[in-house]
């Protein structure tokens, strides 16, 4: 057990500032009081202790405080990613046995699109700050081993998987970032990327933890983002590569505030001319790998080896274990291929309703790599045939399912292709039974895929690239691409 991270911060320093959102400010005591009444509003709509919960909403204060208000009674949380269409976040919601969704008044069409049973509630956040107060349990303790939050992430069977993670899971992230990166009294964290993702929540739970404040941006905005660099408010970013790229084209010839002092990167390794640009301009950028089933980063690049080791992850953070397993199962050597597994105490319990996917402790992430020497991670394929488009992860089985089901499609198959723009797009082939437009086929995707998950061309083919066992082979699929160049 482990003092209430809330609770905790507001009686130690209730002072300090907690979130800063435009020009408003709370301070860790006043987003409490906040908290309590969401809390009690909670308990007035029937959500007790270990309701599962789930919130679609945007990056503002609201948010915040509803997430801590349900980790206040001791709810679980399923955030949605509000990018997906109704029949995504209908799968999820069914999925999760999710009793209620709280959202944001922006979603209403959406939400109303969505398919539910005749006992799901959902409430507006409007609707639940105008409701009655009613006495609430309060949880002014957190069991480390009880499930937080789930986030759901794709599988390579195209379906997606709700990953659960603990307190603990939490906890130990932020622990094992802190020996890595440090606390420093005047560190504030810029927080751009959504809070529906590991990314943007794992700074709101440092936040409480370590006791800064987070600078909200309710989307991403370059020139917005340079403008607080530069005003040394702000010590540390997370960001992708595609959000780094537009940033340094925005800052031009200027440079940022000295205290300034971490840009840590996930999403993939960055281009060794951004990386240098970032050199140039002193621009500290910290790689790093790690996923929704680690609760956010587990290996982390610090910028003194950013060049010398460049295309590598990093080292684990110091709670973290890694092992590369070659096909047989056996520990491979350094510079040799095979399966990055991990081990810590911020790695998922499991699944939701599936199968444990992992080995003497040690969780199987299907991703490939290697470790040289030193140690140095260096990952060459991100779960197989995942593509990372601007720091979303698209899995080519859910896209081809989707295709698939259209009737003029007979077969289909999805790979990644490099975008200067996106990081990865992906590319759409298919063996058609009838004539059928690539207009027509991306508008059928466009009711029952994001946004960002829809190919951007699709192409027509006689057959597609099968092994001997009859599976696809899907880097082969880019022989298409250069056979029409």
């Amino acid at each position: 057990m482990i003092p209430n991270w809330l609770l905790q911060r507001a009686h130690l320093t209730p002072k300090r500032t907690a979130i800063v959102f435009n020009d408003q400010t709370w301070s860790f005591e006043e987003m409490k009081e906040i908290v309590q009444e969401f809390a009690m509003k909670l308990s007035g709509l029937s959500i007790s202790r270990h309701s599962r919960v789930a919130i679609l909403m945007k990056n503002r204060p609201n948010a915040v405080f509803l997430i801590h208000a349900l980790q206040l009674i001791g709810a679980e949380i399923v955030f949605l990613n509000s990018r997906l269409t109704a029949s995504e976040l209908s799968y999820q919601l069914t999925d999760s046995h999710a009793v209620s969704l709280f959202y944001d008044c922006d979603f209403d069409a959406i939400v109303n699109e969505i398919e539910l049973s005749a006992e799901f509630k959902t409430c507006s956040i409007k609707n639940l700050t105008a409701s009655q107060k009613k006495s609430v349990y309060i949880c002014s303790e957190f069991n480390l081993n009880e499930t937080c939050s789930i986030m759901y992430t794709s599988g390579t069977t195209g379906k997606p998987k709700g990953v659960q993670q603990t307190y603990g899971n939490h906890w130990w992230s932020a622990i094992g970032s802190s020996l890595n990166l440090g606390i420093q009294e005047k560190d504030a964290w810029l927080c751009s990327v959504p809070i529906f993702h590991i990314s943007g929540l794992s700074i709101l739970m440092r936040s409480v933890i370590y006791g800064i404040p987070v600078y909200l941006l309710e989307e991403f905005d370059e020139k917005l983002a340079n403008t607080i660099l530069q005003s040394g408010k702000v010590t540390i970013m997370s960001v992708v590569t595609a959000m780094l790229n537009r940033m340094l084209t925005q800052l031009k010839d200027e440079v940022y505030h000295e205290n300034f002092r971490c840009m840590l990167l996930g999403g993939g390794p960055a281009p060794l001319p951004i990386l240098e640009e970032c050199v140039a301009k002193q621009i500290p950028v910290f790689q790093s790998y790690g996923m929704t089933e680690t609760a956010s980063q587990i290996v982390t690049l610090s910028p003194e080896d950013s060049l010398n080791k460049l295309g590598s992850a990093g080292k684990p953070l110091f709670p973290a274990q890694i092992k590369i397993l070659t096909s047989t199962g056996k520990e491979a050597k350094a510079g040799e291929t095979g399966e990055i597994t991990l081990k810590g105490p911020n790695i998922t319990p499991g699944y939701l309703n599936r199968e444990q996917s992992s080995q003497d402790g040690w969780f199987l992430t299907g991703d490939l790599g290697y470790l040289d020497e030193e140690g140095f991670l260096y990952v060459q394929d991100r779960r197989s045939d995942l593509i990372i488009s601007g720091g979303e992860n698209v899995y080519p089985a859910e896209i081809e399912a989707v295709l698939m089901a259209h009737e003029a499609v007979h077969e289909a198959g999805v790979t990644g292709v490099s975008d200067p723009k996106w990081g990865q797009v992906a590319y759409a082939f298919i063996v058609s039974h009838e004539d059928v437009s690539e207009e027509e086929l991306l508008d059928f995707c466009s009711g029952r895929l994001a946004a960002y998950k829809i190919p951007k061309q699709i192409m027509k083919v006689k057959e597609l690239p099968r092994n001997a066992a009859n599976k696809l082979v899907r880097e082969k699929l880019r022989l298409f691409i250069e056979g029409r160049n």
